[in-house]
């Protein structure tokens, strides 16, 4: 059996795993909310079709993101220092 190698990020604050909370609305749409439980910092998701992706200009990707309504409570390593404005991006 072949190894996976995909990779998946992981949506951390506070060295910790963020909680996803998702929510169905009365039109049928749904979203997600981020929710950091040490600081309370949220990132809201809206969907979008996957055929919207070339909307957002060149250089966008889809990502594959993990949510957790229980995440683990474990601490996360820090394999960086925080991300500053003159980081280059990818």
């Amino acid at each position: 059996m072949a190894a996976d190698t995909s990779t998946m990020w992981v949506p951390v604050c506070c060295s910790r795993v963020m909680r996803c909370n998702m929510f169905r609305q009365a039109d049928g749409g749904a979203y997600a909310a981020l929710v950091c439980t040490l600081c309370n910092k949220t990132i809201t998701l809206e969907q979008e079709p996957a055929a919207a992706a070339n909307n957002f200009g060149e250089g966008s990707s889809v990502l594959s993101l993990i949510g957790s309504p229980k995440p683990p409570k474990t601490e996360r390593r820090n394999p960086f220092t925080e991300a500053s404005s003159d980081d280059p991006t990818l």
